[in-house]
């Protein structure tokens, strides 16, 4: 990494590719940090949680105990060891509280002052941070098992809702109704994205198998519905019905850029679309071990090269490199099934919710410049022997990089 700095310092090397080397190193190095805990709040599993995009400060967590809880990440005491306190709580003996379990929650993309809930008590509503009470209450036929806000609309506002209805909801946040319907899926809609990229463009995820790709603006169905197939010319492309996967579709997750879909499914299979063409790209990331039969929440790096995905299996959480399917490292802390994880981009930390009812942070291991001074020949070892074998995280993070 002092070779990175001098070559920054000396005018060599462009400033992204020292700090895209760094972002990469940090998610290389992640480990359950010791000196790090999350206030113990939830009395159940925890399905959901979601860090605020604006200041990257706090974070929500939703329960199958039907409790909301906000936290503040930042550390006050300037000592390493601290706890992530919980700043405030929608527990119980609040008449406001969801009824049945919290499936999805999520921060307005603008500002902390509102964020957004949904739950197995067929609603989904809209707080004020402030007072935590719900400005709007949207219900629904059947339970809420998805929703999400784009994170870069401007023309629209806009909640897509997955429920145990096939049709998917948008609900608008100014006039507080539902504006519209899209049909298509023939079982419920067990995850719903916002693509990062197009204010417009909607992926969704059903227990029928099928992922489809849904631009908002028009009447006429979706526009794509991904096939397995698609990328694979040893299969005929007039194969019966087009399917994601052989199983219930219960996880969706864009990349940064938003020009890839990555789905998880119960026959143990992740897969990685072209989010324009919907092709897949047939990266094989062998058996992802998948048993839950609702929303499965994870999530993929940003900022490092290549990136990293963040999935929850058993309990542990499987870290792959996104364009190769190689396994990378397994992170092993919870005592149950791990349900939900979530990237903090700013830190590259990750944080992670189980049906333990903890919460775990994993930061980097952070090495001193005595260490780096001793290690960079074995560095340059490591990132010889990542071009020989292949490797594209120890290849890209240490070797030269062309970006």
């Amino acid at each position: 990494m002092l070779g990175f700095l001098t070559a920054r310092q000396a005018g060599l090397d462009d400033p992204l590719r020292l700090r895209r080397a760094e972002s990469t190193r940090r998610v290389l190095s992640l480990s359950l940090n010791p000196d790090r805990d999350v206030d113990r709040i939830h009395g159940n599993g925890i399905n959901t949680i979601d860090i605020d995009v604006i200041e990257g400060r706090y974070m929500l967590s939703g329960g199958a105990d039907g409790v909301i809880v906000v936290y503040d990440l930042e550390n006050y005491s300037g000592k390493p060891q601290y706890t992530c306190k919980a700043v405030c709580t929608v527990g119980r003996s609040s008449k406001y509280v969801h009824k049945f379990s919290v499936e999805t929650v999520q921060w307005y993309p603008y500002d902390t002052g509102m964020f957004v809930s949904s739950s197995f008590d067929k609603t989904m509503k809209v707080w004020d941070t402030e007072t935590l009470k719900p400005a709007e209450v949207f219900e629904f036929e059947g339970n809420v098992y998805s929703h999400h806000l784009s994170p870069i609309a401007r023309k629209h506002s806009l909640i897509a809702v997955g429920t145990k209805n096939p049709k998917i909801q948008l609900c608008d946040l100014k006039s507080g109704s539902k504006i519209h319907v899209l049909q298509g899926h023939r079982a419920e809609v067990l995850s719903v994205r916002w693509s990062p990229r197009y204010e417009h463009i909607l992926a969704t995820a059903s227990a029928d198998s099928k992922v489809k790709v849904w631009d908002v603006r028009r009447a006429s169905g979706s526009l794509l519905t991904l096939d397995q197939h698609s990328g694979d010319k040893s299969k005929a492309s007039s194969e019966a019905v087009n399917t994601a996967h052989n199983g219930r579709v219960n996880g969706l997750c864009f990349t940064g850029d938003g020009l890839y879909l990555l789905t998880t499914g119960t026959d143990d299979r992740m897969r990685l679309w072209n989010s324009a063409t919907g092709e897949n790209t047939l990266v094989n990331y062998g058996k992802v071990c998948n048993e839950s039969r609702k929303r499965l929440q994870f999530t993929v790096s940003r900022g490092c090269s290549p990136e990293f995905v963040f999935v929850p299996c058993g309990s542990s959480i499987a870290v792959y490199a996104l364009h190769t399917g190689e396994l990378v490292t397994m992170l092993r802390g919870h005592y149950s099934n791990v349900d939900c994880c979530e990237f903090h981009p700013d830190y590259q930390e990750m944080y992670s919710g189980g049906k333990d009812c903890n919460i775990l942070a994993w930061v980097p291991v952070l090495r001193s410049l005595e260490v780096e001074e001793k290690s960079d020949s074995e560095n340059t070892a490591v990132a010889d022997a990542g071009q020989s074998s292949g490797n594209p995280a120890f290849q890209d993070a240490w070797s030269s990089d062309e970006d």
